[in-house]
């Protein structure tokens, strides 16, 4: 490959992660002027949570040809990539972690990415709509399997209570779920999307992901960055360099090229989900530890996905 195409597909990764970059940085910036607080935060993350995003990915999942937005290679790859994941990161986490009951911190912490947000914003900005609806499916999917598993891994080193009932609940009540399934559905019964309907909806979805970059960013303690030891940087490692690795290779092995393969990429190689720390603090773990991985992993990670998809991107022209 030239220098002229290497310099071409860098300035595309670069254009992938950098607007998400600035939207996080600018929350952490109007965080600590005080133009935003916690209150704004939690209210703003809610609406993203209930409204915005379930709406977006109700449209991006309706308008888009079932087909292409439902191709199981897909689906697996970023499945299987979780499980091998999550597999290696609790059965190794005693060589990275003092205390036995930071095993499941680490191990979730490695395995569960912040897919609805930064993993759908990377698809966005990398392929638009189609990005969109191609990551939908996945995402509905990995999401239940990331609250199974992180349940298994922080019940078997923490004395919590908490069941599979629980997160059934939680699950089928998820809006974000919801609004995924009924997406595909509507699609795949191929309902009438009135005109004024489908711009109030993109309205909503150009909205909600801006929105929750910027409270992503205000919710970041970055002193935690300082925090190398406890397994952080462990788990850190895991979910931004051997996840998107295993990710990339399971794809690879099903066949998958071009856009779909940058999709399992962008999924696998997002920074570990914030929900994972406030499923720590609920079933009484290390939520401290838990916080700093999702700060390392978020700012890292906006590095190591610029050169992944980079490298990803070269490796295919």
């Amino acid at each position: 490959m030239d220098s002229t195409n290497l310099l071409s597909t860098f300035l595309f990764s670069l254009s992938v992660t950098t607007p998400i970059f600035l939207m996080v940085i600018l929350g952490a910036v109007l965080r600590r002027i005080g133009m935003i607080d916690e209150t704004f935060i939690n209210t703003a993350s809610r609406l993203v949570f209930a409204v915005g995003l379930p709406v977006l990915l109700f449209f991006s999942s309706a308008t888009t040809d079932f087909g292409a937005a439902a191709d199981g290679r897909i689906l697996f790859a970023v499945v299987a990539g979780a499980i091998a994941i999550f597999l290696l990161s609790l059965l190794t986490a005693d060589g990275f972690v003092r205390d036995r009951r930071d095993r499941g911190v680490l191990a979730q912490a490695a395995f569960r990415g912040n897919l609805v947000i930064i993993g759908l914003a990377y698809c966005a900005n990398a392929y638009g709509e189609s990005g969109v609806a191609m990551a939908a499916l996945p995402i509905a999917i990995t999401i239940v399997l990331y609250n199974v598993l992180s349940v298994i891994a922080l019940n078997r080193d923490l004395d919590s209570r908490r069941g599979m009932r629980g997160v059934f609940s939680g699950v089928v009540s998820n809006p974000l779920i919801i609004g995924i399934v009924a997406g595909l559905f509507y699609g795949w019964i191929e309902g009438p999307m009135p005109e004024p309907v489908q711009r109030a909806g993109n309205y909503l979805g150009e909205m909600s992901l801006p929105l929750a970059l910027l409270c992503v960013g205000g919710a970041l303690d970055l002193k935690s960055l300082r925090q190398v030891g406890g397994g952080a940087l462990a788990a850190t490692t895991w979910k931004l360099i051997v996840s998107p690795l295993v990710g990339v290779l399971i794809a690879l092995a099903l066949g998958l090229e071009g856009q779909a393969l940058a999709v399992v990429f962008l999924l696998a190689a997002s920074p570990t989900a914030t929900a994972s720390f406030v499923m720590v603090r609920a079933m009484g773990g290390n939520a401290s530890l838990a916080a700093t991985m999702i700060v390392q992993s978020t700012v890292f990670g906006l590095v190591t996905v610029t050169l992944g998809l980079w490298i990803l991107q070269a490796l295919a022209s």
